[in-house]
């Protein structure tokens, strides 16, 4: 597609990797002044890397930069600052303890010409920036003081006081109000009379298309298509995301049957950060014996969030009734999701899931420890036993039960997990992203696991980022869409992920 400019910046081949796993692989893309880009793909595309390395957060990359015609290396965030280039991310970089001011000028203070912090300018400055992007309130606020919403403003207030050229923006509007967003979308115009480029970051496609020129598309870290927003459709958009053919190889589903294991009805969470919001509204679904339930969304969704409300670990936010095993929630802690016959493996397995510097058998045992537990010492053997029994089980590689889990490679730690939780007979286990990080051997052997375990009676609820996985793991699929619940849809040989991704995209309706 033929700009009437040249590019700003220009992307030339961007690889990026890491501990072996390809993040990008010769990507190159274009970013014209006075243009919206829409940078847009699926959960681990790559967007959030690509968009780092140009604002100078990786320097570590395979290819090159080109600012206004000229070859650019930024070292870190400060270096392409400097050059006129600047993100605002989607996690909040704000110092809760310092005012709006304060924050907006970090690293950067005028001074007077004394060499003293010169407060007024600050003030005066920062009052312009605020009132430029619809906040009526005192720079001297502190910023712990303001709702997200809010904080976000102040973001993009600090990317305006840069003056950049270039600013990249990661899904700007994911905390703020309608509202709002109509004062950045104004913004956004302003600065794209000014001739600036933006790099534009969103899973919601109606506001890309309300705000965007032109789009880019990637998918498993490859550039798959780019072009002008005029010229294509949210459908269109949504299969060059997915972009692959279905291939499935189902397991036998006969093993589901018409008992209901758990039973959730109007579940909502309340928001800690925000009064009257909600990070979940209006959740029903039940889960039957011999079930694997697949939970998808796209980042944000709350998926996580959904599980930790289950289990116990958002005690006085959680709202409506959770049944399971003759025992009523919501739950106030995790042993009484466990006492009822819920398990959790979390998405991070070495901050949440193990302790790295014990071995195997002791990871195994540690939600059952009452169990092994004599005269106030753990029987060694009974541990032993336990571990030794699941090893064999789920095939765990390893020298011996006695070696420490920090060497074992990551899917092998995943089974560590599982068998910690399997060792505690949950009658409804919930993983949370279970083959993130490892290989494609190790997947499938998760994969067949799960399906294992549903044969023998358990019930699963999986959430995954990865729409394969979902299809050839799940029996049906929750769709999660910005806290609301958009979709139920069985999982058979016809079901798209077409289907699943267009129930994700977040549509204009009430927020939570």
């Amino acid at each position: 597609m033929k700009q009437p400019t040249e590019a700003l910046l220009r992307v030339d081949s961007i690889s990026k990797s890491f501990a072996g796993i390809q993040a990008l692989q010769q990507v190159s893309l274009d970013l014209y002044p006075g243009k919206v880009t829409a940078i847009l793909g699926e959960n681990g595309a790559g967007k959030s890397t690509l968009m780092k390395i140009i604002s100078g957060v990786y320097a570590d990359y395979q290819g090159r930069l080109f600012y206004a015609g000229e070859p650019v290396t930024f070292t870190d965030p400060k270096s392409a600052q400097d050059r006129g280039i600047s993100m605002i991310h989607q996690e909040l970089n704000l110092i809760p303890q310092l005012c709006i001011r304060e924050n907006v000028f970090l690293g950067r203070e005028p001074r007077t010409s004394l060499g003293f912090l010169d407060v007024k300018t600050m003030r005066e400055q920062c009052q312009a920036l605020l009132e430029r992007v619809g906040l009526a309130l005192d720079p001297d606020t502190p910023v712990e003081q303001l709702k997200v919403g809010q904080q976000q403003l102040v973001e993009i207030a600090k990317a305006l006081s840069l003056d950049s050229q270039v600013l990249i923006m990661d899904e700007p509007t994911s905390a703020i109000s309608e509202n709002e967003v109509a004062v950045l979308f104004r913004i956004i115009r302003t600065l794209k009379k000014e001739g600036k480029a933006i790099a534009y970051i969103s899973h919601k496609l109606d506001e890309l298309f309300e705000i965007a020129d032109n789009y880019v598309v990637l998918r498993d870290g490859k550039l798959i298509e780019t072009g002008a927003l005029k010229d294509t459709s949210s459908d269109a958009l949504i299969r060059k995301m997915v972009g692959r053919e279905l291939q499935l190889h189902r397991n036998d589903r006969s093993s589901v049957s018409s008992d209901c294991l758990l039973q959730v009805r109007d579940l909502a969470l309340t928001d800690p950060n925000r009064e009257q919001r909600y990070l979940l509204k209006a959740i029903d679904f039940d889960l039957y014996k011999g079930e694997v339930l697949g939970l998808f969304g796209l980042m944000g969704a709350g998926r996580t969030e959904l599980l930790e409300a289950l289990f116990g670990l958002r005690p006085g936010q959680v709202e409506g009734s959770i049944a399971l095993g003759g025992r009523n929630g919501p739950f106030r802690r995790p042993k009484e999701a466990m006492q009822a016959g819920l398990g959790l493996v979390p998405e991070d397995r070495k901050q949440e899931g193990l302790v790295l510097g014990m071995d195997i058998a002791q990871n195994t045992s540690l939600a059952v420890l009452d169990e092994l537990v004599s005269g106030g010492w753990i029987q060694e053997g009974k541990e032993a036993q336990l571990a030794e029994k699941y090893r064999r089980e789920l095939q765990i590689k390893t020298t011996g039960i006695r070696q420490r889990v920090e060497n074992l490679s990551g899917g092998n730690q995943q089974k560590v997990v599982l068998a910690k939780w399997l060792a505690t007979k949950p009658k409804v286990l919930l993983l949370d992203e279970p083959t993130r990080g490892i290989d494609i051997p190790a997947k499938n052997e998760i994969y067949k696991l799960i399906r294992n375990l549903a044969t023998e009676g358990l019930g699963l609820l999986v959430v995954s980022s990865e729409l394969p996985e979902i299809l050839a793991v799940a029996d049906r699929v929750l769709v999660l869409s910005e806290g609301r619940l958009t979709a139920t849809i069985p999982i058979d040989e016809s079901t798209s992920e077409d289907r699943i991704l267009a129930a994700a995209i977040p549509k204009k309706h009430p927020s939570p």
